[in-house]
Formats: C-alpha cells, sequence, structure tokens
C-alpha cells in the first residue's frame, strides 16, 4: 500500500505543478510547447519500467499473478503502449467536441486537465473491478475478448465526422439537468443569467470529455486486462497514458487529416488484443509478439497514411 500511496502522491503532485505553476495563465499550447510535454511525458513513462523492474525484484509490491522483474517491466510497456494508442481515437473525439462547441484554444487545456482528472478517478474504478472480476470468475475473460472484437468490428465501418456532440444524447440529457448558456465567460464553468446559474460550454464539454472517455475505457481497460491481471501494471502504465494525453492532443490534433489510416491500426491492435483474450487459456502468446503487433500496426497506419495521397485534401491547422 505504500508504494501505491507514493505514486498516487506524485501523479497529484505533478497535476498540481501543472495548472498551479506551468499552466497558471491560459493560453495557447503551440506545437512546440506540446512537443516538448510529450517527449517528457513518454520518457516518465518509459522511464517507470525500471522501477517497475525494481519495485518486483525486490519484492516490495503484492506479486499476485507471480511475474518476474524483467516479465513484469514487459507487460507495463506492452499495456502502456496498448493504452497510448488506443488514446490516439479520444484523441479525434475531443478535438470534433472542442470544434462543435468553438471552445477557444488557449482555454482547452483548463478542460482536458479536469477531465482527465476524473478519467484517472473513474478508470481507477474500472480497473479495480475489471481485475476483481478476471481473478473472481475466469470465464468473464472470454466476455471481454469478444467485446473488444465488436469494438474493433464498429471501429471499422465508423466514420468520426459522423458525430455531431450537439445531437447526442449525452448532451440532450446534461440539458434535462441544469440550465446550459451558449455564451462564453472567460474560463468560467458557470455564470449567472437572468439570476440563474447557468453552465457555460465550458462546463458542457468537460461533462461529455468525461463521459466519453467512460466509454473508451471499455475498450481500454479490457485490453490492457488481456497483457496483465496485475492491478499496480494495469494502473499505472494506464494513468500514464492518460496524463501525456493532454500534449499528445495538442500535438496531434493539428494533424489528424495526415493520419488518415491510424484508424486502420487501432482496429488490428483491439482484435489482436481480442483475440488473445479468447485463446488465453489454450494458447499463450508471448509479449514480445504483442509488442511487435502494436508497433508493426502503429507504423503502419502512420507509413500508409503519409505515403497515400488524400484524393480530396484538407488544409492542416497550424500554430
Amino acid at each position: 500500500m505504500i508504494v501505491w500511496g507514493i505514486f498516487i502522491a506524485f501523479i497529484i503532485l505533478f497535476l498540481a505543478l501543472d495548472l498551479g505553476v506551468f499552466n497558471r495563465k491560459p493560453h495557447i499550447i503551440k506545437t512546440k510547447e506540446a512537443a516538448i510535454w510529450t517527449a517528457i511525458w513518454v520518457t516518465v513513462a518509459l522511464g517507470f519500467s525500471g522501477v517497475i523492474y525494481w519495485l518486483f525484484n525486490e519484492g516490495l509490491i503484492e506479486n499476485s499473478t507471480d511475474l518476474t522483474p524483467k516479465l513484469a517491466v514487459l507487460k507495463y510497456i506492452t499495456g502502456y503502449l496498448i493504452e497510448l494508442s488506443l488514446s490516439i481515437d479520444n484523441v479525434f473525439v475531443i478535438a470534433v467536441i472542442f470544434s462543435s462547441f468553438a471552445i477557444p484554444k488557449k482555454y482547452q487545456h483548463e478542460v482536458l486537465f479536469w477531465g482527465i482528472l476524473g478519467a484517472i478517478v473513474f478508470r481507477a474504478l474500472m480497473i479495480f473491478f475489471g481485475v476483481a472480476l478476471i481473478n473472481k470468475f475466469d470465464w468473464i475473460i472470454y466476455v471481454f475478448g469478444a467485446f473488444l472484437l465488436f469494438t474493433a468490428f464498429r471501429m471499422l465501418f465508423h466514420k468520426e465526422e459522423e458525430f455531431d456532440p450537439k445531437k447526442s444524447k449525452m448532451f440532450r440529457f446534461l440539458k434535462k439537468l441544469f440550465p446550459i448558456s451558449y455564451k462564453m465567460d472567460g474560463d468560467k464553468f458557470f455564470i449567472k443569467r437572468m439570476g440563474v446559474r447557468a453552465a457555460t460550454p465550458l462546463f458542457v464539454v468537460l461533462i461529455i470529455i468525461e463521459l466519453t472517455d467512460i466509454l473508451f475505457a471499455l475498450d481500454s481497460i479490457p485490453a490492457i486486462l488481456a497483457i496483465t491481471a496485475d492491478p499496480f501494471i494495469v494502473f499505472s502504465s494506464n494513468i500514464l497514458a492518460i496524463l501525456g494525453l493532454r500534449s499528445m492532443y495538442f500535438l496531434i490534433s493539428r494533424m489528424l487529416t495526415k493520419f488518415r489510416y491510424i484508424n486502420y491500426s487501432l482496429v488490428v491492435i483491439l482484435a489482436f488484443v481480442g483475440v488473445k483474450m479468447i485463446l488465453s487459456h489454450n494458447v499463450e502468446i508471448p509479449e514480445w509478439l504483442s509488442l511487435a503487433v502494436i508497433g508493426a500496426s502503429l507504423g503502419g497506419g502512420i507509413i500508409a497514411s503519409l505515403l497515400i495521397l488524400d484524393p480530396n485534401p484538407q488544409p492542416t491547422e497550424e500554430d
């Protein structure tokens, strides 16, 4: 429990520094700044694999799945890359939500900060119950595997541009809960309108992002549980991937039109993980193969996006 407490304290400390020091004043996140923070978070996440090795080698954390230190590191890196790659799909949706509600660029970071803070809490709960289910019911892994295959099939034929947040059930539900103002007032989440406290577009976008992240977690949590049921590895890899999502959003959201085939990479990854879960009790797929499939899928999607010309090119958003 001490290790868990230290890890959570580290996350809380960084989040406090993020909003209270590095981003005290709302500003537009430039590509250079986003690239630097993305590199920092990827370095921190990959560097944390050394901490994983040390914890398991010294027996400082409960090893309920009997992992060797080297295997624990391999599973951590695999889980992190899966979560990071699936976060790319989240970026597409977040971009659509911000655009739909015309959220100014300088306020987007703050919305993502609070959105990711909520995502950490929700995902921690989902990981806890997911691990408990797998440990208690062996057959639940087949359900998770089938769900991932279904998700891959659905993603293959789904187009992100079809998603309209203002017509979604989530938005209609929010309008029934409290008054909504369509006017912004700086970075305020609520304003007074004719004597009534009303939510601004910033708060509406925050709630929609929170709810959509829960939907994405329904895919990503089973995906990483296919790699390992060790709660600390699942939690740490998941959270570090989420924390890097903000800078990743500002880095690649301006280049979404260039990565037209990345969704196919995610389809392959989800389908592979789904098959791995279904076969887990009969066929052991080595972790190096999982890493190879993830790397080849992402690399293939990026290369295809760069080499195959878009017949209907769209202008790329610049700083």
